[in-house]
């Protein structure tokens, strides 16, 4: 049987995957705005494809198309009926194509907007938001969970609650806004600490930030917990006092001159190598070309991997 998460990550870094759904809006699959990802029932071939490409890239965990896959964020796109068939067919899209390489697949979790601080119906809704998808989600089969881009340290914990209940190895990301506080006022460590104690597995912080700004928040979780961290940062360049890369006038439109180059990523996988970050990996604009230099970068894959083709466009050899 192959590796699980954890054992991987005993052995060394992993290498996640990249962003799926700014990519896939670029690429006009997707609807900017409301960003939901009914790609899995509408263009299954369209995800197919990217999640190739991250897989030939050097991911070693593909993630779920179920980011916003909750009912009541599939309700404002109009696709709530379809909650349940999109979270299934997204885990048999990821399935069916890391069974082309030795990739886990991993169910994602997302905010669900419906939480509320206090309000315990809220809450007991969230949970059976959570509980819906991850029926979903494992009735395929999935080899892990990730519940990611949580502002609100209490959703993220009742996120690793149900998700521990499934048995699976459990990651919990946390996404801070503009001061790197949840918006109850946990700092980095405490969330760490809290997210540990209601059952995750693994714990840190994706999106919004790049990587010079996410880094340091990851070294702070890493001195506070004795659990393997994640970090996913952005592939996007914020100006000073601007973390947030969505709180930007070019979001979501004109974000392409802020991409960071590949070399910026590859930079980024080896200083969280050797800040002790376990788990590696990117959110929104990376793409495969960033997945690829963070995978050279960590000596998973050669400096030059590709296939020969034979001669150039104009007779010449080919040439790396």
């Amino acid at each position: 049987m192959p590796q699980g998460l954890l054992e991987r990550l005993a052995a060394g870094p992993v290498l996640g995957d990249g962003g799926y759904l700014l990519e896939l809006e670029r690429r006009g699959w997707v609807r900017a705005g409301t960003f939901t990802p009914e790609i899995s029932i509408l263009h299954p071939d369209a995800l197919v494809e990217l999640h190739r490409e991250f897989l030939h890239a050097g991911a070693d965990v593909l993630q779920t198309l179920t980011f916003s896959a909750s009912e009541d964020r599939l309700a404002v796109a109009g696709m709530a009926a379809e909650v349940d068939e999109i979270n299934r067919e997204a885990v048999r899209i990821a399935r069916r194509v890391a069974h082309e390489g030795d990739a886990l697949v991993a169910g994602t979790l997302s905010p669900t907007g419906s939480y509320r601080p206090g309000d315990r119906a809220a809450a007991d809704h969230v949970r059976a938001a959570f509980d819906r998808q991850l029926d979903d989600m494992t009735s395929v089969g999935i080899d892990f969970v990730i519940g990611e881009t949580f502002a609100w340290l209490g959703e993220a914990r009742i996120c690793a609650e149900r998700a521990r209940e499934t048995g699976l190895a459990v990651v919990v990301t946390m996404a801070f806004e503009d001061e790197p506080r949840a918006r109850e006022g946990e700092g980095p460590a405490d969330c760490a600490r809290v997210l540990v104690d209601a059952g995750a597995d693994v714990v840190g912080v994706n999106c919004l930030r790049g990587p010079v700004k996410l880094l340091p928040i990851a070294a702070e979780m890493r001195e506070a917990v004795p659990v393997p961290i994640a970090c996913q940062p952005v592939a996007y360049q914020t100006p000073p006092g601007r973390p947030d890369f969505t709180s930007l006038p070019e979001f979501p439109f004109s974000l392409d001159p802020l991409q960071l180059p590949r070399a910026a990523m590859a930079e980024f996988a080896v200083k969280a190598r050797e800040l002790g970050i376990g788990y590696l990996g990117s959110c929104c604009g990376s793409v495969a070309v960033h997945v690829r230099a963070m995978a050279r970068a960590l000596g998973t894959r050669p400096a030059d991997d590709r296939a020969p083709s034979g001669r150039g466009v104009h007779g010449g050899d080919v040439r790396g």
